[in-house]
């Protein structure tokens, strides 16, 4: 077996698959759903892997004793270690002692060992190192992977002390990622702290001027539309030099790029708008975070039809609506309609009301705002940067752990 890094005496390098057995979890049988209602027959699936090495046991669902007798096979043990083979692939850990036996998800596997030989934590640990991830082709995000083939699992190469040394390893690194998990939890909290201070800001100075001053619809001072996304197949509509975005783009701040380019046929024929610069954009679709976001043009540019561009009179400040929709970022997401797969549209933006002061104290909102955005901005940087550095350290000790260096 060829080496990929030399290792120290006494340790060896080993396949996976030489000395534990991976077995793939099981589906629910065609018709079953599983329940909230607790039996004595967990399910585990990838939705329940937290970010922790373990098991979200809040999060875990059931099935009943006759579902579990037709799939009673597809368990997983204390002893072993999961890793998501579908979907998010490549997490890792091991469930808590109150889930020894439960079923596991077709989307995971178990990895089976004898624990009087090899230490589950020092293995655990192995699954978040660059070497590990980049065997199973995780180490880069330029590919994107359907699924995990147990075969390219079990050819994995693991550098192995004695059982002893593997030991120690894993309480030196039990110790030292205590101390750098609690630092990271501080910036963690630091950047909550942040965000709570802008969002309780927003509210307060909305609260106020909502006291203050009439509402008006934003179609009352504003032009609302929205774009469409030409065909694909058509070749000629694309790599042209006219901007176009989709509601991706409301995941920043500002708009300084576009993600696509379109022709000016395409505009023509399909009837595109290109919105100026200041435009606001609201992404109207979207289950996670993205739908109710909203961005400012600071090009010109089209847009495709998953969001409403608001295009604000030269009379009114662009910015004050900005900051007034961002504070209403959580009313605007329960305002969207269409059952299990919510939407906003038009006319919901349209019908949004807004206090509107005067141009001049619109203006003065903006400049207070701006002043304690700046602010919360460079506390999350900062903190952000000292995670990064944070996880990189992690990182390098794993490196060094795992080489014999620690």
């Amino acid at each position: 077996m060829s080496e990929l890094y030399k290792l120290p005496a006494g340790w060896e390098w080993k396949k996976l698959g030489d000395f534990v057995s991976i077995k793939g979890g099981k589906r629910l049988p065609k018709g079953e759903k599983l329940r909230e209602t607790k039996t004595d027959y967990p399910y585990i699936r990838v939705a329940d892997f937290n970010n922790f090495n373990s098991i979200d046991i809040n999060s875990v669902q059931y099935i009943s004793k006759e579902v579990f007798d037709k799939i009673k096979n597809y368990t997983i043990s204390k002893d072993d270690i999961y890793i998501s083979i579908a979907g998010t692939i490549g997490k890792t850990g091991v469930i808590p002692v109150s889930l020894d036996g439960a079923n596991l998800t077709e989307n995971a596997a178990k990895i089976v060992f004898d624990i009087s030989e090899y230490n589950q934590s020092f293995l655990v640990y192995f699954t978040t190192t660059f070497t590990f991830l980049d065997q199973i082709g995780l180490a880069t995000k330029t590919v994107a992977m359907p699924k995990l083939a147990l075969t390219r699992l079990k050819n994995v190469q693991i550098p192995l002390p004695p059982l002893a040394e593997q030991k120690l390893i894993v309480a030196k690194l039990d110790s030292l990622f205590g101390k750098i998990d609690k630092a990271i939890e501080l910036h963690q909290q630091n950047i909550t702290n942040a965000n709570t201070l802008m969002a309780s800001t927003l509210y307060k100075t909305f609260k106020k001027l909502e006291g203050e001053y009439s509402k008006q619809k934003i179609e009352s001072f504003s032009k609302v539309g929205t774009g469409v996304t030409p065909l694909k197949s058509r070749k000629d509509y694309y790599n042209g030099s006219i901007n176009w975005i989709t509601s991706k783009a409301t995941g920043y701040d500002f708009v300084t790029e576009a993600e696509m380019f379109i022709t000016d046929f395409a505009i023509k024929e399909c009837r595109l708008k290109v919105y100026p610069k200041g435009t606001l954009v609201v992404a109207l679709y979207g289950q996670g975070k993205t739908r109710g976001q909203v961005t400012e043009l600071l090009i010109e540019s089209a847009t495709n039809q998953a969001v409403a561009t608001i295009v604000v009179d030269k009379n009114q400040n662009n910015k004050y609506l900005k900051f007034f929709l961002k504070k209403s970022y959580l009313d605007l997401r329960e305002k969207a309609s269409g059952g299990t797969q919510a939407n906003l549209n038009l006319t919901i933006i349209k019908n949004i009301e807004v206090p509107l002061p005067p141009l001049q104290t619109q203006q003065q909102t903006v400049e207070y705002l701006d002043s304690i955005a700046t602010k919360v901005d460079k506390i999350k940087q900062l903190n952000e940067q000292k995670l990064e550095n944070l996880k990189a350290l992690k990182a390098s000790i794993l490196d060094k752990a795992f080489r014999g260096e620690l």
